[in-house]
């Protein structure tokens, strides 16, 4: 068995028109300037290699891998290891009637973590969502607005029974649910993330239960990856006040972006763990990139193997 296991990110294959102008040093009359043009096509692979105990293994170079797609051995043009490409990153919390107790250490951790992983190049957003999902603070590196943005938001739970007067009432119960999980995630992707470059990834904050989403989990995870981006899932659930979990959702979710899910349960030393365990990956990131040998630019997808050579 090969102890090394590859987490990859899916990166759709895009087009890229390259410009480059020349012109004669001193000649200010010459306006025929010649411009060369050329179709660039390339895959980008984000990924992250871990031996068969979990941890990161870093240094190694291009020869160290090979790259198949729909089985066919490509050259590797581009490498970079620790990439310093520009990270774009959104974080997406459960403000629904589930997180009521857990809410104030996500805020808190989760601050935290931006304030430290977050570099001047880098842009982050946050999403809340319950029964809908809302835009709390647009793209930034400003972690003192991060914070201010998390601290803002609000447990949103639906009154429970009916109306107000009419047999119902204002409190939440574990029987009122409203979270558009899926929807957010899809929101997140479309809106925000679908159109920025370099590395991208979503960190949502939740118990995995969707409720009230007029999408799909499959929605939300093509959405992602047509995006380009990693999600990873802290799965956050005091089972003692609301019941079980989405985890298999969730790990559906994570694991065909090239994330993954933690749980954490109701821990403030494990969500700290778990955030701290995505910085590492983050910071440690390959980044490879060939031009398929496949030209035919027809929108299918295709399936792409990664694998470090013997030795």
């Amino acid at each position: 068995m090969n102890p090394f296991r590859t987490v990859v990110s899916w990166m759709l294959l895009f087009t890229a028109l390259a410009c480059v102008s020349f012109a004669q040093a001193g000649n200010q009359d010459d306006q025929n300037v010649p411009t060369f043009k050329a179709n660039v096509n390339v895959v980008n692979l984000f990924f992250n290699l871990k031996d068969k105990h979990g941890a990161l293994i870093p240094n190694l170079t291009k020869d160290d891998f090979q790259v198949f797609e729909d089985g066919k051995l490509q050259t590797i043009k581009y490498f970079n290891a620790n990439t310093d490409l520009p990270l774009t990153l959104g974080m997406l919390i459960d403000t629904s009637g589930s997180q009521t107790r857990v809410l104030p250490m996500e805020q808190e951790i989760g601050a935290a973590f931006l304030s430290e992983v977050l570099q001047k190049k880098d842009l982050a957003f946050v999403i809340n969502f319950d029964v809908d999902a809302d835009l709390v603070k647009d793209f930034t590196n400003n972690a003192h607005e991060l914070r201010s943005a998390l601290n803002k938001v609000r447990i949103n739970a639906p009154p429970c029974g009916g109306l107000p007067g009419l047999g119902g009432g204002p409190v939440p119960t574990a029987n009122c649910r409203g979270t558009v999980l899926y929807d957010a995630v899809y929101l997140a992707a479309e809106e925000k993330l679908r159109n920025e470059v370099g590395r991208k990834a979503m960190i949502i904050l939740t118990d995995g239960e969707d409720e009230g989403s007029r999408l799909k989990i499959r929605d939300a995870i093509e959405a992602a990856q047509k995006a380009d981006s990693i999600v990873y899932v802290l799965l956050i659930a005091d089972r003692g006040f609301w019941g079980g979990t989405g985890a298999g959702a969730m790990r559906k979710l994570a694991e065909e972006t090239g994330g993954r899910m933690i749980e954490v349960g109701n821990n403030d030393k494990k969500l700290k763990e778990g955030f701290d365990q995505i910085a590492a990956e983050m910071r440690s990131q390959y980044n490879i990139g060939y031009t398929p040998t496949n030209n035919k630019l027809d929108g299918s997808f295709r399936k792409i193997e990664l694998k470090p050579k013997e030795g």
